[in-house]
């Protein structure tokens, strides 16, 4: 995909790499946001991909801001508030608008530690699955800054707001076991099953029907926001929707004939 996020598809699932490893993964002064975009893009309009996981190259998952570029901005030369506001507006958050409203399910495999804006980028997938190498700290704080790209929204709902405070106001990290215990993640595997168990859990996924697996999400997404009856109209059109859909046609006909389904690009 570019110098930062490697981009591999085989069959109908892609596999997201970010590859900085001798920086650990930072998701700020480099092209990081510009990459995860265009890939969310590409992953949106390729109606084959039914599935994505999103890892790191190296020992970290993502050391999340780059802490060395943040003295620009109280330098000599640092922009005003105004400007850095924008800054912000355009860059980080628009990887969180990005990946967070992909319609295709994402799976984020946790290699390592993943800290701030990179704990948070965890928060933006579907499902979190963690190597027993795996640490998570929402540490803002401990650089005397907020969750800039959307943590304080994501966090919580996540693990509950007891656990997203707690984590936020001390700035401490979950080891791996912590990090399930809390919701965080649901699984922690040893390190070298680390992918074979994402691309388990993401084959078991895109062997459902594409336009199904979208629209499901779709509609978890909405409904984190709405009241029961908006969701129940939703679900009403959506429905509509996956009853015309050849995924549809397929799998009840397999199930009638009593064999495997076949799914095409639907």
């Amino acid at each position: 995909m570019g110098s930062f996020l490697l981009y591999d598809q085989t069959g109908p699932i892609v596999t997201l790499t970010m590859n900085q490893p001798e920086a650990r993964n930072p998701l700020t002064g480099n092209s990081a946001v510009e990459e995860f975009v265009a890939a969310c893009r590409k992953i949106s309009e390729d109606v084959s991909v039914r599935a994505v996981i999103v890892t790191g190259a190296g020992s970290a998952f993502s050391s999340g801001g780059n802490v060395k570029d943040m003295r620009r901005h109280y330098g000599p030369d640092s922009h005003d508030g105004t400007a850095i506001r924008e800054e912000y507006r355009h860059g980080i958050q628009r990887l969180t608008l990005a990946l967070y409203n992909l319609d295709v399910p994402t799976i984020a495999a946790v290699n390592g530690p993943a800290i701030g804006a990179g704990c948070d980028l965890t928060c933006m997938c579907d499902i979190r699955i963690a190597s027993e190498k795996a640490l998570f700290a929402e540490s803002f704080v401990k650089v005397g800054i907020v969750p800039g790209d959307g943590g304080a929204w994501l966090l919580p709902r996540v693990v509950g707001f007891s656990k997203a405070a707690e984590m936020a106001f001390t700035g401490d990290p979950l080891t791996a076991p912590e990090a399930l215990a809390a919701g965080l993640v649901s699984k922690v595997v040893a390190p070298e099953m680390l992918m074979e168990e994402a691309r388990r859990i993401a084959g078991r996924i895109a062997a459902n029907p594409g336009r199904a697996l979208r629209l499901t999400k779709r509609l978890m997404r909405e409904s984190h926001n709405a009241r029961l009856e908006t969701v129940l109209e939703l679900s009403a059109a959506y429905q509509a929707l996956a009853h015309k859909t050849p995924g549809h046609k397929e799998a009840v006909e397999a199930f009638i004939e009593k064999r495997k389904p076949e799914f095409t690009d639907d």
